[in-house]
């Protein structure tokens, strides 16, 4: 029923700041605002589907959530032909780190010192409630990246260099972002993103978001595994390596996003970028 034009905005993301009144498009007004006449140019014209972040990377009480999201719904309804709702997104990656007052958990790192699958997935359901009290239904985490490089600078979001620990650990929170049933009608309960297939942390410089040369040995024995437990406990959502692996960018991949996410690991939700990537 849609458009073409419709279809490329369901298929783009804004970030909060591009919502708000404020001097730029990264910098907003306090207390927060939303722009009326941004927010109809967005859904009306542009068909905008997704929103993600807070503004001025701050951490906001449940209210003011509720309050911006809600507003930004009746917003997409009333501007918007076909009536699809927003899908909001935030990074909350050890607990629901950008409401105020929530719990904070350890980084990914830190969660798999435990060695304690359970407390993890316990982690899981904390966060998935508190995240979605704010009417937010989607976390990017987690991180199944593998720490293997001591020169890359997010060793602390992954859960560590092994395969089968980052497998298990990747497991547990996925069940309890999103429960067992992966049903998100349930109201604590939100969609998890496997990030960042695949390759990512290990690249030539030790730089984040750079290229890689990696072995297809390498990939499938030491970097696939933990994405193929993810698809299998049923993760909704994959976020895709910035970067590209030799030679190639992942975004442009047909044998790794195609062939072997899709058709060999046999993954059936969405495909998102990372941030300004596309």
């Amino acid at each position: 029923q849609m458009t073409l034009e419709e279809k490329a905005g369901q298929m783009t993301q804004v970030t909060l700041d591009v919502l708000t009144e404020g001097e730029s498009s990264y910098v907003s007004n306090e207390p927060l605002v939303l722009d009326t006449n941004t927010l109809n140019l967005a859904f009306g014209k542009y068909h905008i589907g997704s929103v993600l972040n807070t503004a001025n990377n701050r951490a906001r009480d449940k209210h003011q959530w509720n309050r911006l999201i809600g507003q930004i719904q009746e917003s997409c309804l009333l501007h918007s032909r076909l009536k699809i709702p927003v899908l909001y997104g935030l990074d909350m990656i050890h607990g629901a780190s950008y409401v105020s007052g929530a719990t904070l958990f350890p980084q990914q790192i830190g969660m798999a010192a435990t060695w304690n699958p359970a407390l993890i997935e316990r982690a899981g359901e904390i966060t998935a409630y508190e995240t979605r009290a704010i009417g937010c239904p989607w976390t990017f985490s987690p991180v199944l990246d593998l720490g293997v490089d001591p020169r890359w600078p997010r060793q602390w979001e992954t859960f560590g260099e092994d395969p089968l620990l980052a497998a298990i650990m990747g497991e547990a929170l996925i069940q309890g972002l999103q429960g067992n049933g992966n049903d998100l009608s349930q109201p604590t309960r939100i969609a998890a993103c496997m990030k960042h297939y695949l390759g990512y942390s290990q690249t030539v410089s030790g730089k984040d978001r750079t290229p890689a040369l990696i072995p297809m040995n390498v990939l499938r024995e030491y970097h696939l595994p933990a994405f193929r437990k993810a698809v299998e406990t049923g993760a909704l959502t994959v976020m895709i390596n910035s970067g590209e692996i030799n030679g190639l960018p992942v975004h442009a991949s047909h044998q790794l996003i195609t062939g072997l996410l899709k058709e060999e690991l046999g993954f059936q939700g969405f495909v998102v970028t990372d941030w300004g990537d596309i």
